[in-house]
């Protein structure tokens, strides 16, 4: 059972997600709260595997829930989602750099957004989809900095770690490297430990602000 968590201050917008996630055998809403406050409080009270939060809330904002739940060791298996009503909001971005493991679009088809949450529950981040590589190559437009950690990985662990910036899945790594999906998800996995990365989203916000991979347009 995949135990979710919604934090967003609307409850029309709490109800619809709760309303999908319940009637589904695999998953299972724990508790909700309409601020970023009572948020933490009720992660650390719940543990859940996946959170839900959207990113403009009153007492604590999206943004700072999830840099505090990725700052606690204690809750380092849950798994912040960031909701937005745009496509390209800017603060998603803060948001990944926060610790976030991806975002979605609040009108997104019910199909999708419980695909993503069990991807989410993987520990995979929700990186794949076009609107998050626009995003990320519209708004993380800050000058490169020093490569720091990146000469620990091997070559074929920064091939990887770039292609999972540019969005590609484990499968779509392999076919560009030639080689197993295991042995993809194998450099990922021990890139993110090289790095220090909490998952995939953290790669992505290396990858570029590193310098490994530049935004399209510089």
């Amino acid at each position: 059972m995949i135990r979710v968590l919604l934090v967003d201050d609307q409850p029309l917008i709490r109800s619809g997600f709760r309303a999908l996630l319940d009637a589904e055998d695999d998953l299972e809403v724990v508790a909700e709260a309409a601020d970023g406050a009572a948020g933490l409080e009720l992660a650390r009270r719940h543990l859940p595997d996946v959170a839900l939060v959207d990113v403009r809330m009153p007492v604590l904002d999206g943004i700072e829930l999830t840099r505090r739940i990725a700052a606690d060791p204690a809750l380092a298996a849950v798994h912040v989602v960031v909701l937005t009503n745009y496509g390209l909001d800017p603060y998603v971005v803060d948001a990944l750099r926060a610790g976030a493991a991806g975002f979605l679009v609040k009108d997104v088809q019910p199909e999708d957004f419980l695909h993503a949450v069990r991807v989410a529950a993987r520990g995979d981040a929700l990186l794949a989809p076009s609107i998050t590589r626009r995003l990320i190559d519209r708004f993380l437009a800050d000058p490169p900095g020093p490569a720091t950690g990146l000469d620990a990985l091997t070559h074929r662990e920064r091939e990887a770690v770039a292609l999972v910036a540019r969005g590609l899945s484990n499968d779509e790594i392999a076919h560009r490297m030639v080689i197993s999906p295991l042995t993809a998800k194998t450099h990922v996995n021990r890139a993110m430990t090289k790095l220090h990365a909490r998952d995939r989203a953290q790669l992505v916000v290396l990858a570029y602000e590193s310098g490994l991979v530049v935004r399209r347009g510089r």
